[in-house]
């Protein structure tokens, strides 16, 4: 029987355990230009024991920045400062990914230079506030993207990818969960396009193909994979037919032989689409389940019943450094302190004890 402590090998890394650090906004990218800092590293490093680590969602471009502080990966000097987390990471035998986050239509003018707004597949308004650090505003209407620029932003993934692989990245995730650019194409009350890129469910998950196809040519598709969120009404998104759309996605993207499909739960019946979605996937998959109460210990047998080929954990890891070792002890587990996820110092970002010195 396989465990979550059992090596895997992916298609271009081999795994110690089937244990992922999930990726988590910090918002304290402090370095010059958005760049991560030498807590940063500390920070990477401590979870190393981690058999895949995904960080923090890093924008592509100026304008696939959603929040402030939130890193890049579109500049030399990002390259550079993401190369030492990088080395830290490999240093402690972990192996770490890089997920490209283009928040779309989650941002807001006042966290740009230059005002600018943020892009969308349609200028559908989301319901709501974001915090900048100006403090909560309203969103705005984000400007919709016209059919010819759609190739130059799925360059900004293939050039950030090459980035992140120039930053000694194992591979890259692209984010198509959680509300953000990818999902946005998928969703049906944020997609109202009726031009190639919008209206049928062939149509809407394009974007999300091409934007995969594009990054594998580039980087290998050994390093590449995908997050998913079906069902996932964060910030503002429906999805009417999900049961439609991601086995759909999922077909397009067999082909491809990516290093791993990660899906996250959000609600009871995402489910229904996981199992769907693995009994059409051969590849290997990433959850981040739904569970009542934390996410813990008591997940593993999703493992053990093949539904998951690998689990992550999100705040969970945030406040235990050394989880895998806590998971197979079945605890006990630090808390997290939510007031401290976003933003701040060193408090709530490197200071959870290990369990030998809790």
């Amino acid at each position: 029987m396989t465990t979550v402590f059992d090596p895997l090998v992916l298609r271009g890394a081999r795994l110690s355990n089937r244990v992922a650090m999930a990726p988590m906004t910090r918002s304290r990218a402090f370095g010059p230009g958005l760049s991560p800092t030498e807590s940063t590293v500390e920070y990477y490093a401590q979870r190393a024991g981690a058999g895949l680590i995904i960080t923090e969602g890093i924008q592509p471009s100026v304008t696939g920045q959603g929040y402030p502080d939130t890193p890049g990966l579109h500049s030399d000097e990002q390259v550079a400062a993401w190369r030492e987390v990088t080395d830290a990471v490999h240093a402690k035998g972990g192996t770490i990914f890089a997920q490209l986050m283009h928040s779309g239509r989650i941002g807001h003018p006042v966290i740009f230079p230059d005002g600018r707004a943020s892009v969308a597949p349609s200028a559908v308004t989301p319901a709501g506030q974001l915090y900048t650090g100006k403090g909560m505003l309203d969103f705005v209407e984000p400007r919709a993207l016209p059919a010819e620029e759609i190739p130059s932003v799925i360059g900004e993934y293939v050039h950030s990818a090459r980035n992140a692989i120039a930053a000694g990245f194992d591979g890259v995730e692209l984010h198509g969960a959680n509300g953000y650019l990818i999902q946005q194409f998928l969703s049906t009350n944020t997609n109202l396009r009726t031009d190639e890129w919008g209206g049928s469910v062939e149509n809407r998950i394009r974007f999300a193909v091409e934007t995969v196809k594009a990054v594998a040519e580039a980087i290998g598709g050994e390093r590449t994979a995908i997050r998913i969120s079906p069902n996932n009404t964060y910030n503002d998104i429906a999805e009417t037919d999900a049961h439609e759309v991601y086995p759909a996605l999922v077909r397009e993207l067999q082909p491809l032989d990516l290093a791993y499909l990660h899906i996250t739960e959000t609600n009871e019946t995402a489910r229904e689409v996981t199992i769907a979605v693995r009994e059409r996937y051969r590849g290997v998959i990433v959850l981040n389940p739904a569970t009542e109460g934390p996410t813990d210990h008591r997940a593993l047998p999703l493992v053990e019943d093949g539904i998951a080929d690998v689990l992550a954990f999100g705040a969970l890891f945030l406040a235990n450094p050394d989880l895998p070792e806590r998971l197979r002890a079945a605890g006990p587990y630090n808390t997290p302190d939510p007031a401290s996820f976003f933003g701040g110092g060193d408090e709530g970002y490197l200071d959870y004890p290990v369990l030998n010195e809790a």
